[in-house]
């Protein structure tokens, strides 16, 4: 067994058990929340609505707030995560610790993953008490969150280690990752929207997210999908670059 492999595992051993070990704090309150969700815009506002693309209200956004979940719950596992370790100081001993950096980011994202997931298949459980969920196409749905989900944990990884407080954790999802992803498509179809607003949404990353996601529950999408995946893969790829040279360079994490 190589070291690398030692490490990675060390790591998001304790990445996952950091988190499970507070179950009620990390996973039920998600759940409770999605579900409250369904009950509203669901079945009391979606029964007013009518249909959708096609759909019926619900059917058209629990596929958005089961990835909602997903990319809020990834982003904010990492960014928590390895900002204690900073704060504590324990990140010092993986820098001079002869592991790589990308095990490093590996091992915390992977813990965004899980995380991000798992209380993406609690909501999807949950959100069989409400509608048939029916799969359009399985590779799409499964490629979909997890590009999604590794994404948004590397923005957690580059949130914490910019961060210089605790308070700093909680301005990008309060500021820029919550207005986006209501603004995402979760509620609406962008068909709704006039011309020069659909132009506008599209500048909104987590649109794609969420239409690639739908796309594999319901079989539609208001983007086609080659550019979806582009736009995540993309930016999956800068974000990684971004938290590798960080990382590798010790800004934000040498004192």
């Amino acid at each position: 067994m190589s070291a690398n492999f030692i490490a990675l595992k060390s790591l998001l051993t304790k990445e996952v058990s950091r988190f499970t070990r507070i179950w009620l704090q990390t996973l039920v309150p998600p759940a409770v929340t999605m579900s409250l969700y369904f009950v509203i815009f669901g079945n009391l506002i979606g029964s007013r609505i009518g249909q959708m693309s096609g759909f019926s209200y619900m059917e058209f956004i629990v596929p958005g707030l089961i990835m909602m979940s997903v990319i809020t719950n990834s982003y904010s596992n990492v960014a928590s995560s390895f900002f204690s370790s900073k704060f504590q100081h324990n990140v010092e001993e993986l820098l001079v610790a002869p592991v790589p950096t990308w095990i490093i980011i590996a091992g915390y994202v992977g813990g965004g993953i899980t995380r991000g997931l798992l209380v993406g298949l609690i909501v999807t459980l949950l959100s069989l008490f409400f509608v048939d969920l029916n799969i359009f196409n399985l590779g799409v749905l499964v490629v979909s969150v997890l590009l999604t989900s590794t994404l948004f944990a590397l923005g957690g990884l580059i949130n914490a280690i910019l961060a210089k407080s605790f308070d700093d954790i909680s301005i990008i999802p309060n500021f820029v990752l919550t207005p986006l992803t209501y603004l995402g498509g979760v509620f609406y179809s962008l068909t709704l929207l006039p011309d020069f607003w659909q132009g506008v949404s599209k500048a909104n990353p987590i649109v794609y997210m969420i239409n690639t996601f739908r796309y594999g529950f319901l079989g539609v999408s208001d983007i086609p999908l080659i550019y979806s995946f582009t736009m995540i893969i993309g930016f999956v790829v800068i974000l990684f670059s971004i938290a590798y040279w960080m990382i590798s360079r010790g800004i934000g994490l040498r004192s």
